[in-house]
């Protein structure tokens, strides 16, 4: 397997003396140029087994061919336009996802997590008005890598280095509802929570603690709003995380699989709460330019087509009994198809991803004890057999 070069190597031409690119990532171990369904190539032709599907992004798995067909016969049609114009499909996704959520809301479109997350944040300080502007969160969560969505991000390593951040954020501990009930005052505008944390190590919130939160909320007059750009579009078994819990939020952010690879964004308002916003409150060069949502309208008919909530869940199923029988194993937590495998002390989630990656499989390490399974929400049998084989034998 070829090594990528680090960022100080020459890369590809003799001419070309470093990378091009920023150091952000650090140096990647596989190059890959061709995916289809749960399958990638790299460059010399290695084939892997995708069980990460970009960070939950390609959830209907690489190339699908409506997905693609959709793409391509918009990229003749109109591309762009910019928004102080209507164009298609926008309103007919919008539609869609509102649907998918309960009715009654409207939908700013954008282009990633986030900007989703900025959108909201954005939204409720206007709902709360000059006195009401902070946004409490929990620690372990994730919520982007913008300056606000940042410090919304429960993880103060991630905040070194960046300092001073946005004011107007508070962190609560994870599933205590006493903690927030304190953190809740008249200068709070909203709550922020991911349903599952999934960058915290796929912690699932219980469903006690989503009702707990929601009236909470109600009850103090702030508004509720779910991350969901991992968990959203039947990742967890339902359209969204939160509706396992049976409750109704004000506001949702979602990315990820809404374009199965295409960047776009989207954030979710009840109308009473949308409303805030007036014209010139917030914007977006490309967000809800058609080609983002051709992409976004062709994903949704395939996932509502293929019933992907009941898919994720029996897929999920399949993959945590086989986890359970694997060595070095100490349990499995999440819901649908965003699994954390834990493993027992002693053993490196990061030296195990790394050993399934040179052994044909993609996964992460989404911290040092933890494993993180994302596959396509259209993974087979054979494909959950075959992964759970690979770690079977790295971990053996």
């Amino acid at each position: 397997m070829t090594v990528a070069p680090t960022h100080t190597e020459a890369v590809g031409s003799p001419d070309l003396e470093r990378c091009p690119l920023m150091p952000t990532y650090g140096a990647p171990r596989v190059q890959f140029v061709r995916g289809e369904g749960s399958w990638l190539w790299d460059r010399d032709g290695t084939r892997y087994l995708d069980f990460l599907s970009g960070l939950a992004v390609t959830s209907l798995g690489h190339a699908h061919p409506a997905v693609a067909d959709a793409i391509a016969e918009q990229a003749r049609t109109l591309l762009h336009v910019s928004n102080l114009f209507a164009t298609e499909p926008g309103p007919d996704v919008a539609r869609t996802l509102d649907r998918l959520l309960g009715g009654g809301g409207q939908v700013f479109f954008c282009n990633s997590g986030a900007e989703a997350n900025e959108a909201a944040i954005k939204l409720a300080r206007k709902w709360g008005g000059h006195n009401r502007y902070q946004i409490v969160s929990t620690y372990g969560s994730f919520h982007g890598r913008t300056l606000a969505t940042l410090h919304a991000t429960g993880q103060p390593s991630k905040w070194e280095g960046f300092q001073p951040l946005p004011e107007g954020f508070r962190h609560v501990a994870w599933d205590d509802l006493d903690a927030l009930d304190g953190a809740i005052d008249d200068t709070v505008a909203a709550v922020l929570v991911e349903p599952v944390q999934g960058e915290g190590g796929v912690n699932p919130a219980t469903a006690e603690y989503l009702q707990g939160m929601r009236q909470l909320c109600t009850d103090r007059g702030v508004l509720l709003m779910f991350d969901e750009v991992q968990t959203g579009l039947g990742r967890t078994g339902r359209w969204f995380g939160h509706q396992h819990a049976g409750i109704v939020p004000d506001v949702v952010t979602m990315a990820k699989a809404l374009g199965n690879g295409v960047p776009v964004g989207a954030c979710w308002a009840s109308t009473g709460v949308a409303a805030a916003f007036e014209p010139g409150d917030h914007a977006t060069t490309f967000g809800g330019q058609p080609l983002a949502m051709a992409a976004a309208r062709a994903v949704l008919a395939v996932m509502e087509a293929e019933d992907v909530p009941a898919k994720a869940t029996r897929a999920g199923e399949r993959i945590r009994s086989l986890a359970a029988e694997l060595p070095a194993v100490a349990g499995s937590r999440g819901e649908g198809l965003l699994i954390g495998i834990a493993l027992v002390d002693g053993v490196d989630a990061r030296v195990v991803a790394a050993a399934a990656l040179d052994a044909g499989l993609v996964i992460n390490a989404v911290t040092p004890t933890t494993l993180r399974l994302a596959p396509s929400l259209l993974v087979t049998d054979d494909e959950i057999d075959a992964a759970l084989d690979i770690l079977r034998t790295v971990l053996a």
